[in-house]
């Protein structure tokens, strides 16, 4: 796997689509309108030079699914993409055996990236952070580039010293930042530092008022 054409892939809009359901009982997804929506991106300028999807995210209402719907939420994406433009799955979840197979989904649903980001609810040391991280990285191998995803919705922030342990893993080709935990300085830091290693996407508004 070119994990260097990867991060390239990864360069433009990082683009959050949120999951249809249908207003009926039980909530089923509602395909229709999710190839609507990415039909509607994909005709208003966004391509495979410019942006990647995000599917399965917080936005796209992960906590709000059972795990089977997570799963037919990633290969119904991918088939309606259909490879024009990267895509990537959220794999938000406490549990690393879910993490796991996920990894896997996005593997056999030929997505470029796994968004991962520290389990939420209870509380983890770096060590456990990173303990998980590296079982997505074993699992992802040979497919889905893994972007880290640096939220404040974890228990968990992603340090300097947590990327450095982590920055060996070939595969971890993003760091995505978007937390308040930290301020522009430390953005700056890690931008300065890591920017050659990994995409940065900047999930807070930081690169517009830093420079």
């Amino acid at each position: 796997m070119d994990y260097e054409n990867l991060k390239k892939k990864l360069e433009g809009c990082y683009v959050t689509v949120p999951t249809p359901f249908k207003d009926i009982k039980n909530l089923p997804l509602n395909f229709d309108a999710l190839k609507d929506y990415v039909e509607f991106l994909l005709s208003n300028g966004l391509n495979d030079e410019n942006c990647t999807l995000l599917f399965g995210g917080a936005a796209g209402d992960f906590s709000a699914m059972s795990f089977d719907e997570r799963l037919s939420l990633a290969k119904e994406s991918a088939k309606i993409v259909n490879g024009r433009t990267p895509i990537a799955l959220g794999g938000q979840t406490t549990n690393t055996q879910e993490l796991e197979k996920l990894a896997n989904v996005a593997k056999d649903y030929g997505y470029d990236f796994l968004q991962v980001s520290c389990p939420f609810y209870f509380t983890h040391t770096e060590d456990d952070f990173i303990e998980y991280v590296r079982a997505a990285s074993s699992a992802a191998e040979g497919g889905p580039g893994i972007i880290l995803y640096n939220t404040f919705w974890t228990s968990t922030s992603v340090s300097n010293q947590l990327i450095e342990k982590i920055k060996d893993l070939p595969n971890i080709v993003g760091l995505k930042w978007a937390t308040p935990r930290t301020d522009a300085m430390e953005f700056e830091d890690v931008t300065s530092t890591y920017s050659s290693r990994f995409t940065i996407i900047d999930n807070n508004l930081f690169f517009p008022y830093s420079a």
